[in-house]
């Protein structure tokens, strides 16, 4: 690895990221953390979730020497990884935690410690989609469909500061506006997942694939 130019949508400038500032939510994909993009419409797009007015805040970040988990790798990691680190890191209801307590007892052994390393990589899943992750925990989705929505998807990588050594790795470069054109991109966006998702919800149950109880399965015989 070595400098980076990466990018992180807000409504308002970010010159001096801050260290697990209390108003983060550590419930997002990879858990507290600073999130960035290395795509410059992406970080418009999610700077322009609630406003027409947000900005694309531009930093360069020097890796080099970092412990960096890359999920993207797919010598090294499978969706059952980064689902297993989604699932661990969202909010589950409670009737899904008891009815599929099995599943997820299965896929914690996939479960990857992202705080004991200093940026993480990965796919996002953002609150549109995070519903795929939870059709494959209720059987219904299949696994084939759900690397296919992800990994061979549109929803672009997340760079992620996860230690305070990461974080005094980044200095701020300027803050970009992002077009009002950017609110309209990501509600488009949100709105195909709706659209995908009920679609997808009534085509599955009778496709062919392999579902999370056929790999618990497999394991088993």
């Amino acid at each position: 690895m070595s400098y980076k130019i990466i990018y992180h949508g807000s409504e308002s400038v970010v010159e001096k990221p801050i260290y697990q500032y209390q108003g983060s939510n550590k419930h997002n994909d990879y858990g507290l953390g600073f999130y960035c993009t290395q795509n410059l419409d992406m970080a418009k797009e999610w700077a322009n979730r609630t406003t027409r007015s947000g900005f694309a805040n531009k930093y360069s970040f020097d890796d080099r020497g970092l412990k960096i988990l890359d999920l993207t790798d797919k010598t090294k990691y499978s969706v059952l990884n980064w689902i297993s680190i989604l699932i661990h890191n969202r909010e589950i209801s409670d009737n899904d935690q008891i009815e599929y307590a099995d599943v997820l007892s299965y896929l914690e052994k996939y479960y990857i410690n992202t705080e004991e390393y200093d940026v993480v990589i990965g796919y996002r899943a953002d609150d549109a989609y995070f519903r795929f992750p939870l059709m494959f925990i209720r059987n219904i989705l299949t696994y084939e469909k759900l690397e296919e929505i992800y990994l061979l998807g549109n929803l672009g990588k997340q760079y992620v500061l996860i230690s305070e050594k990461a974080f005094r790795r980044i200095k701020f470069i300027e803050a970009i506006p992002a077009e009002p054109l950017f609110f309209e991109r990501y509600h488009r966006r949100k709105d195909g997942a709706d659209n995908s998702y009920r679609e997808l919800e009534r085509l599955e149950r009778a496709s062919k694939g392999t579902r999370v109880r056929d790999l618990m399965g497999k394991e088993n015989d």
